[in-house]
């Protein structure tokens, strides 16, 4: 599939991780607001926020984000309750909501929830049956009596597997890859960074499913680190101590971090969009207030 003749504006979202009591939650999705971020967003993992009353209480604090998920685990929802929750959470924002669904990935979590977790096939093979059920319940006016009224939710899949790929290709609206990967001897959801080298190969073979699309889907990276420093190599210290099979340019150079000066992770950002397609990027919590002044350095390139 050719890129589109000009680059897609950017969106910047970010990943809310830490419950909060009410004001305090209301606080920081209306700093978020402040900040100049367009998306609102909470992932679906044990010990952080229920994305849906999160998402509820952020569209009652703030007027202009989109609120979405990022992701949630569709092993966690049986499809048809899932189907409610989607409805009446877009009804209750708005229709400011965006669903974000993702295979899962952490075994503790299911082992926690006592949910079985499956091979990797089962798992993919339950995302494709939620997305496809979504689809049919979300689309009908048996379920939804103003269905044919209303536009329908964004969908975004999150994951960088061949059968998910294929899947997001078919479905989704946002295509959403992420910059790590779990690793294969851990239960816990340890996750190892992908290279820039294997993004480019994981990005290409999308495009290649994606072929046929008559319009071409938004691509999201979700980033790990924002450091405005002019000192990269110490910033980057920590994460070089836990993949000690990276060397230091490597770890630079790695997608899902922006570490350097302002105007280094500026043209990082526009390098990735040029090279990957990546315009809509989310942060996480913690990089909330870091990442702001390059939202403002880029909004409108």
């Amino acid at each position: 599939m050719s890129r589109p003749a000009s680059p897609r504006p950017f969106r910047f979202g970010v990943n809310l991780l830490t419950p909060a009591p009410a004001d305090e939650w209301r606080a920081k999705c209306r700093r978020a607001e402040e900040l100049g971020y367009d998306v609102i967003l909470v992932p679906d993992h044990l010990g952080m926020p229920a994305p849906f009353p999160a998402l509820v209480a952020a569209a009652e604090a703030t007027e202009r984000p989109r609120l979405g998920t990022l992701v949630l685990n569709a092993g966690f929802w049986n499809p048809a309750l899932l189907a409610r929750e989607v409805a009446t959470t877009d009804a209750l924002t708005g229709g400011r909501l965006e669903l974000g669904l993702g295979a899962g990935y952490v075994q503790a979590e299911h082992d926690t929830a006592g949910l079985p977790f499956g091979t990797p096939r089962e798992r993919v093979d339950h995302l494709r049956r939620t997305v496809e059920e979504l689809e049919r319940l979300l689309g009908s006016e048996e379920h939804q009596p103003q269905a044919a009224q209303k536009p329908r939710v964004p969908l975004l899949i999150g994951g960088n597997g061949d059968r998910v790929l294929r899947l997001t290709a078919e479905h989704a609206d946002v295509a959403a890859f992420g910059g790590a990967y779990p690793d294969p001897e851990s239960t816990t959801g340890r996750l190892l960074p992908v290279t820039a080298e294997q993004l480019d190969e994981r990005v290409a073979r999308y495009r290649k499913f994606a072929a046929g699309r008559k319009e071409p889907a938004e691509l999201n990276l979700l980033l790990q680190m924002v450091a405005v420093t002019q000192d990269r190599a110490d910033a980057v210290q920590p994460l070089l101590d836990r993949v000690p099979e990276l060397t230091l340019e490597q770890v630079l150079d790695l997608p899902i971090l922006l570490v350097g000066t302002l105007e280094q992770i500026a043209k990082q950002v526009l390098a990735q969009r040029e090279r990957y397609g990546f315009s809509y990027l989310t942060v996480l919590e913690p990089h909330m207030e870091a990442f702001a002044p390059v939202i403002e350095r880029l909004r409108g390139k």
